[in-house]
């Protein structure tokens, strides 16, 4: 992949003006005998840089003249020349040259080649450097010969330029100048919420009043509750519209990470044997500063492990028939509040019995405890410190560093979120949900017990207000049905052993006997808390723990509310965990009416949240579960095992369930093996399609029983 140049050239110019100047400024104290070491090592650490970063990009002249003034400044540090009347016309030539190459790029877009006395201006800098003072006169002869030459006529283009005075359409700024401004912003934003609830203070107070006097308020009073109104109204708008501007100064395109990601995969490809294409899409979707320095790190570590772990060698990769060359694809796509970056490899995929192998060696968990978990449970074991599948430790992978840094990085620094889908033989995809920016975000102010905490919006997916009638019982906890989703329901408070209040307030929910449900969700799974009240919803200034605070992985942060509260945010993906492990311990007792042999079932949904409480009820009554994510997997893996029945939803992508069933109809295997259709469609027609191609059972979600599938599954496998 070719690097576009042309992005970074206004950056770059930018930059050199700012290290001319400084160089301009240094060489002034040099010659006047009051510039100190460091500032001699400043001259040469801006010469060093110009000559770095025009070496990327390609502008050869440049990089010539910042080399050649690098060398004698290289020589006056380690005190190898003198500073003398030579020595400091070289540099000052030097310098105006450079000048000049820029001011080239600026009008031109593209520098000239370097005429003959800057040519000799380069030679003599490196001689200068090695003590020879030889060039001079011949430079000063070539000027002389310059001058001679025909004069020119009026229409004939004068190639010195002439000194001009010119201002540019950007200011350099110092970064730390431009946070301090951001964080200013945000707490203005935060204390302007005082104004909106002394605003709605007032229009209580009018109400009151208005209920206690008779006839009609003074006008004034009337007046003024609406000018507060709108003037509050008013303010909210402009402080918001302000940070936005505010924020966007500090927003860099991803190609500052993603772009440079060709050059350093083709150098790892190349120590590890291997032939690699990359390619990066999105590259200008835009991130807040702060998320791009911490971003660089992941990303590294990801393409390292993408390049020793999934892609083979040539000769492994045509022995499958794939490509000699692998492909690595970088897409970086935004989706709502949220910045998406894929990392993508076709290699060989993880493999999940070498993950499970080394589990087992390491003594992480029991072989019992590993047969149970999903093969996406033993993926994410990856992301456990000090694990690592590779056979022999090298400079690239195998030290066991890495993918622990990785998801510490992505979700507790930059409060995003990590997935991994691998396929044996096809590749893996390494996915990162990050927030636009971790100065501001939309936080949700709830009340669960006694205790006021907040929830980023990022990890909210719906805020709903259900009769308790809705609620089911599975796998002996409560679970909602949302969109052909079962989704599991716990109280917030009882989950965080949190304090109750003791008397309770209003909720959001107009019939006071409904339950006020706060649906979070971390990539693919889902969690419905049960909460008191909504409070409010705004956007806030993160502030980090304090230091002795940070070990604690439930809270991600605080923020400050209108009336200067403290509110401690809720880290949803530990939340997910503790929840996860609430179910994992909770077991079912088995009647020995139902205790049987333990059966192999297939369960195929989409949705993690439904496979996972189908799995809950079915193992406790003694079953051993395989999942399966849609249709096509769910085939997949019914054709190379053998189990004694299957469990569908319809609804699936890549391959329905009417679809799935009729193609097991017509494998001898499945040919009389029970299957049943679990699924939100209601309409007869729909019954009767699966009537039609085979299934045994077809059973509602909106009536789900738990007992009834139970007795349902025991019927047909006897």
């Amino acid at each position: 992949m070719a690097l576009d140049i042309k992005k970074f050239i206004g950056r770059f110019v930018e930059e050199a003006k700012d290290h001319l100047g400084r160089m301009s400024s240094g060489l002034s104290l040099l010659e006047q005998g009051a510039a100190s070491t460091e500032e001699v090592n400043s001259l040469f650490r801006s010469a060093h840089t110009l000559k770095g970063s025009s070496r990327m990009l390609r502008l050869e002249p440049i990089t010539q003249l910042a080399h050649s003034l690098e060398d004698l400044l290289s020589a006056l540090r380690e005190q190898q020349v003198q500073v003398n009347h030579a020595v400091m016309d070289a540099l000052y030539q030097g310098v105006d040259a450079l000048s000049d190459q820029v001011e080239q790029l600026i009008q031109q877009g593209q520098v000239a080649e370097l005429s003959t006395t800057q040519s000799q201006l380069c030679q003599r800098l490196s001689g200068l450097a090695e003590g020879k003072e030889v060039l001079a006169d011949t430079l000063a002869s070539s000027a002389a010969i310059e001058s001679e030459q025909p004069p020119r006529g009026p229409d004939t283009e004068v190639e010195r330029s002439t000194p001009s005075l010119s201002t540019s359409d950007t200011v350099r700024i110092k970064l730390t100048k431009l946070d301090e401004l951001i964080k200013l912003m945000g707490e203005l934003i935060s204390s302007h919420a005082s104004m909106r609830d002394m605003a709605a203070t007032a229009q209580r107070i009018e109400k009151q009043l208005q209920q206690q006097v008779e006839g009609e308020l003074p006008l004034a009073m009337r007046q003024f509750s609406r000018d507060m109104r709108d003037i509050v109204l008013l303010q909210d708008n402009l402080t918001q519209e302000l940070h936005d501007k505010a924020l966007q100064l500090r927003m860099l395109p991803m190609a500052i990470v993603l772009d440079p990601a060709a050059r350093l995969v083709r150098d790892m490809a190349r120590t590890l044997g291997k032939q690699v294409e990359c390619r990066v899409y999105g590259s200008e979707i835009e991130l807040d500063r702060q998320m791009i320095d911490q971003l660089a790190d992941p990303v590294i570590h990801l393409l390292r492990n993408a390049l020793d772990h999934g892609i083979e060698t040539p000769e492994v990769r045509q022995k499958a028939g794939k490509p000699a060359q692998g492909l690595l694809q970088i897409r970086a796509r935004q989706d709502a509040g949220w910045v998406v970056v894929d990392i993508r490899d076709d290699g060989a995929g993880l493999s999940v019995d070498a993950i499970r192998e080394k589990a087992l060696k390491k003594g992480v968990f029991s072989g019992a405890v590993l047969e149970e978990m999903s093969d996406q449970q033993i993926t994410d074991l990856i992301f456990m410190p000090g694990f690592s599948t590779s056979a022999i430790i090298t400079e690239v992978s195998g030290r066991g560093v890495g993918m622990d840094v990785v998801k510490r990085s992505i979700v507790d620094e930059l409060q995003g979120v990590i997935s991994i889908q691998t396929s044996p033989g096809e590749g893996t995809c390494f996915t990162l949900r990050l927030p636009l920016s971790l100065a501001i975000m939309r936080v949700l102010l709830i009340r669960a017990g006694a205790q006021v905490l907040g929830f980023t919006a990022q990890y909210v997916s719906e805020l709903l207000s259900v009769a308790p009638t809705a609620l089911i019982r599975v796998a002996d906890r409560n679970a909602v049905i949302i969109r052909n989703e079962f989704v599991p329901v716990i109280k917030l408070a009882e989950l965080l052993h949190l304090p109750q209040e003791t008397a309770p307030k209003k909720t959001l929910s107009r019939d006071a006997k409904n339950l006020l449900l706060l649906v979070i969700r971390v990539h693919t799974e889902k969690l419905a808390v049960q909460i008191d009240e909504l409070l409010d919803e705004r956007d806030l200034v993160i502030k980090q723990l304090p230091e002795h605070l940070r070990s604690n992985q439930l809270i991600s942060g605080m923020v400050t509310t209108g009336q200067n509260q403290l509110v401690n945010l809720i880290h949803v993906p530990y939340v997910l965990d503790m929840a996860r492990k609430t179910r994992q311990s909770t077991s079912t007792v088995v009647s020995s009416e139902y205790a049987k042999p333990k059966q192999r079932i297939l369960v195929v949904d989409d949705s993690l949240n439904t496979r996972e409480i189908e799995r809950d009820v079915l193992e406790a009554w003694g079953y051993h579960v395989t999942l399966a994510e849609h249709g096509a997997d769910g085939l997949q893996k019914a054709l190379a095992e053998d189990f004694d029945a299957v469990l569908t939803d319809v609804e699936m992508p890549i391959m329905d369930g009417f679809t799935l069933t009729a193609r097991l109809r017509e494998n001898d295997n499945y040919r009389n093996k029970p299957i049943i259709i679990i699924t939100s469609r209601e309409k007869d027609s729909d019954r009767r399609r699966g009537i039609e191609v085979g299934a045994d059972a077809y059973i509602v979600k909106g009536s789900f029983d738990q007992t009834s599938l139970v007795d349902t599954l025991k019927v047909l496998l006897d």
